[in-house]
């Protein structure tokens, strides 16, 4: 049996990316209910040398659209680094959401031996499709979106595992 890239890929994303937006909505009704700034959540961070809760969720969104992008072999889109609110932070998620839509398993299925290529800071990176998407992506896309969940979690905000893992049948 082979994998199938688009659903080990864009699927996955779609599911995850949603359940931020879920994590975003109880963030901010702990934020309501025990009467402090959205901003104290959007700036925590688990450690004083790892990226804010707002970058960690950047970047999983970074990860998804560039991730399908590349193994679709196009130049993923690139979004300005801008968002200070929750509802800024759901605005990106949507444009990841409405770039992810639109790709079909026909564009990447198939991708496995192709050559990936890409700046990452000041190395190039180069890959095998399959390898970039199990060995490099799918980790860099898990890391930030468990960062993001454990910042939230850190800091009291009610979450629990079938928040991270559930979906819609939460």
């Amino acid at each position: 049996m082979t994998i199938s890239m688009y659903r080990a890929s864009v699927p996955v994303f779609q599911k995850l990316l949603g359940n931020l937006e879920h994590m975003f909505d109880k963030a901010v009704a702990d934020a309501k209910g025990r009467k402090y700034e959205e901003s104290i959540l959007l700036q925590a961070r688990l450690a004083p040398d790892m990226f804010p809760f707002t970058r960690q969720v950047q970047i999983a969104a970074d990860f998804a659209k560039g991730t399908a992008a590349r193994l679709a072999g196009v130049e993923p889109p690139r979004f300005e680094d801008a968002e200070n609110t929750f509802d800024e932070l759901r605005g990106r998620l949507k444009k990841t959401q409405d770039y992810l839509v639109q790709f079909k398993a026909s564009q990447i299925d198939g991708s496995e031996d192709r050559s990936i290529t890409f700046k990452a800071g000041p190395r190039e990176l180069h890959f095998k499709g399959l390898d970039y998407l199990l060995g490099f992506a799918m980790p860099n896309f898990y890391f930030h979106y468990t960062t993001a969940y454990a910042i939230l979690r850190h800091n009291g905000v009610p979450l629990g595992k079938p928040d991270f893992v559930s979906g819609a049948d939460r």
